[in-house]
């Protein structure tokens, strides 16, 4: 759902998570609009934008917006970071923790991937540009240690959590984003910084970035808490295992 979050889940409920019984009765609100003249869909793009950081449900994000993305949050509300006071902070099982500026960030090689982004609940952005800094190359930066398993991700949002193995975050297709559809990535989806995991349902790849821990397990993230799927690629998961109906 984190889009962005129309993204997936991330952004994807507010602060109380909502049952399924609850987003599938929702979905009709999301149809009316997809018959909407271009004009009013332009319209309510600003509407949306500044009623979904309110919304403690994360429902206006079924409403579809210009771009296909819709906006979702588990977090009542989530502060604003820019290049003055954002920071990204490596750390755990390495021999060089550091922490990040946004300018640092710009310096660094950058690659882009265009590829599909797919919500676990089944909506679909095809050919979205992003671009950004290989998750692998800031862990070899960092000096992994022998013992380190996966990646443990947390988010300024201050509830968000995601994990990776180490195995996962060394793929190519992982990035740190900076840009998406060719611009810099705005606070609604998850700026100016969030994880990009290309091969995996779109709640993988967490909004608001803030951490990058290396430790020696895999420690479950925000909706795997909740049932969905640890190991979430598309195609091979359904996203969700048990997970509870309110």
């Amino acid at each position: 759902m984190n889009s962005e979050q129309s993204e997936e889940r991330h952004g994807e409920w507010g602060g109380t998570p909502v049952g399924r019984r609850v987003f599938l009765g929702t979905l009709g609100l999301g149809a009316l609009g997809v018959v909407a003249a271009p004009t009013l869909q332009r319209g309510m793009e600003g509407f949306l934008g500044t009623v979904a950081g309110k919304d403690p449900t994360g429902l206006t994000g079924l409403l579809p917006n210009g771009g296909g993305f819709r906006y979702y949050s588990v977090a009542a509300s989530v502060p604003d970071r820019t290049a003055a006071d954002y920071r990204l902070t490596i750390d755990g099982l390495v021999d060089r923790p550091r922490t990040y500026t946004l300018p640092d960030l710009r310096a660094l090689p950058q690659t882009r991937l265009v590829k599909d982004v797919q919500c676990v609940t089944g909506w679909r952005v095809p050919g979205t540009p992003f671009e950004g800094v290989r998750l692998a190359d800031l862990l070899d930066t960092a000096g992994v240690r022998a013992a380190a398993k996966a990646i443990r991700f947390t988010c300024f949002d201050g509830t968000y959590t995601e994990s990776l193995t180490l195995d996962q975050a060394r793929r190519p297709d992982v990035l740190v984003a900076l840009r998406m559809q060719d611009k810099d990535i705005g606070h609604d989806h998850g700026g100016p910084v969030r994880l990009y995991v290309a091969p995996m349902y779109f709640y993988k790849s967490a909004k608001w970035l803030s951490g990058i821990t290396v430790t020696d397990h895999v420690q479950p993230g925000y909706w795997e808490h909740l049932g969905y799927d640890v190991d979430a690629w598309v195609g091979k998961s359904n996203g969700r295992t048990d997970a509870p109906t309110s």
